[in-house]
């Protein structure tokens, strides 16, 4: 009886171990092997797909895996059904932890590959997972450059296939300086930046670029420019076309890019080709200029100056003429009438009122034109409008500030005029200073990025360096 009935204890006990790897239950493990020493030794004799520290690593029990690898380090070796390692695992789900710990016990398990040819590595970099992918490359630094047998490529394609950008930067900062690892072709004799534009990924092909200018062929024998010709041409195509163009990736002669002329027959632009041309460089192309929060402060700080240079429109320094009167001042036996509801300085001082109105006015359109912009539904990436942006907004707040020193002077009794003067000239000063440093710091900024473009277009003219 006994005899018969072993190998079903056996199976109970076995069912147990799994459903404790699965709950992570590390007081049952315990249990189990201090009933049985050796049932982690006999879990390669029962048909299961997974060893318990597969499951365990997948689902991320951290001690319960710590207790296995103690006890028995071979399991971190063991591969499923499908080739896979607890590694593979725990890499593709971002245990970093385990992960930390099974490099511990076999470091090798970097370079095991599944039947799908692909490493640890290849899943965590698939499922963007930041904090294990640094961990796989510390201990194997080599396996970033492991290609798969398939048509998969090297890792940057599939960081670049699954679109996770920032896996895509730490990998490629870890071959800074490989240009032929950077340049390696998939299964479709495709680089990452072919892929990249394949995919209309528009931060990929950014960054891609940013590290060098890339006019290499496909299998094909098609630039990454050349790749548009089979997209549709909205927004996003006109909007990659643009950078590919600004980073000096040329087209190749046997594929001219959609609306173009064959290479033999060059003509010149028409005006809707113009017109298209600046719509996507000036309207649609963007950037990371400004966030949504930015917006919103602005959209307050244009309603507030609009608010401020409202009111004095409505009750001007120095008030109004409560009646109509033509004896109360000499201002208006001199004008032969001062009607009710006017402003008083006015008539006193009318050159200066004259200005405080000019400038006021100034600074309240300014800010309206800001506010209409921000309602109007123009793509506030766009570098030019955040140009037109910040002129109008320095434009609102300096004339602000010469507003409010006219006003100051109109109000100011004369025996303390001219202090209250020497004042407006220190703030003035100050203010002009600071927008001359501002406008030097922009003005080199254009200058050296304008200047940058030239070097990177003669640069790239006979030969263009490839990724």
């Amino acid at each position: 009886m006994e005899n018969s009935a072993y190998p079903n204890l056996q199976d109970d006990r076995m069912r147990e171990l799994y459903e404790a790897s699965s709950n992570g239950c590390v007081s049952t493990l315990n249990t189990l092997i201090q009933r049985d020493p050796l049932i982690l030794s006999r879990v390669s004799l029962f048909p299961f797909i997974e060893t318990p520290l597969h499951i365990a690593s997948s689902l991320g029990h951290l001690e319960f895996c710590q207790v296995l690898r103690d006890i028995k380090p071979s399991l971190a070796s063991e591969e499923n059904s499908e080739g896979r390692c607890p590694l593979h695992l725990a890499s593709a789900e971002g245990h970093t932890e385990i992960v930390k710990a099974l490099l511990l016990t076999n470091p090798e398990a970097c370079l095991i590959r599944d039947k799908d040819d692909k490493l640890p590595l290849h899943y965590a970099a698939m499922r963007g997972r930041i904090g294990t992918i640094k961990e796989l490359i510390r201990v194997r630094p080599d396996s970033i450059r492991e290609i798969t047998e398939n048509d998969d490529g090297s890792i940057l394609h599939l960081c670049v296939r699954h679109n996770h950008l920032e896996a895509l930067k730490l990998l490629v900062e870890s071959v800074r300086g490989d240009n032929q690892f950077l340049s390696t072709k998939d299964g479709e004799d495709n680089t990452v930046l072919h892929l990249a534009v394949k995919r209309r990924q528009i931060k990929v092909i950014k960054y891609l670029l940013s590290l060098s200018a890339m006019n290499s062929l496909n299998g094909e024998g098609l630039t990454s420019l050349d790749m548009l010709g089979s997209s549709p041409r909205d927004s996003i195509s006109l909007k990659i076309e643009h950078i590919l163009t600004e980073a000096g990736v040329q087209g190749s002669a046997q594929q001219p890019l959609p609306n173009s002329a064959p290479s033999n027959q060059p003509q010149q632009p028409n005006r809707w080709d113009k017109l298209e041309n600046f719509c996507t460089r000036y309207l649609i192309s963007k950037g990371n200029w400004i966030h949504e929060k930015t917006r919103e402060y602005l959209m307050v700080a244009a309603t507030v100056i609009a608010t401020m240079t409202f009111q004095p429109v409505i009750s001007p320094p120095g008030g109004v003429w409560a009646a109509d009167t033509t004896s109360d001042s000499y201002s208006c036996i001199e004008y032969g009438f001062c009607e009710a509801g006017t402003a008083v300085v006015g008539y006193a001082w009318s050159p200066d009122f004259l200005k405080f109105i000019f400038l006021n006015s100034a600074s309240f359109f300014s800010s309206l034109c800001v506010l209409l912009i921000l309602i109007s539904g123009f793509p506030l990436d766009n570098k030019v409008i955040v140009w037109i942006l910040a002129v109008l907004m320095i434009a609102a707040v300096t004339c602000m500030l010469l507003t409010y020193m006219w006003a100051l002077g109109l109000v100011c009794p004369n025996h303390i005029y001219y202090r209250i003067r020497g004042l407006g000239y220190i703030l003035i000063g100050t203010w002009s200073f600071l927008l001359l440093l501002v406008f030097l710091i922009q003005t080199s900024r254009i200058f050296f990025w304008a200047r940058s473009r030239r070097r990177r277009s003669s640069k790239n003219a006979p030969v263009l360096s490839q990724i």
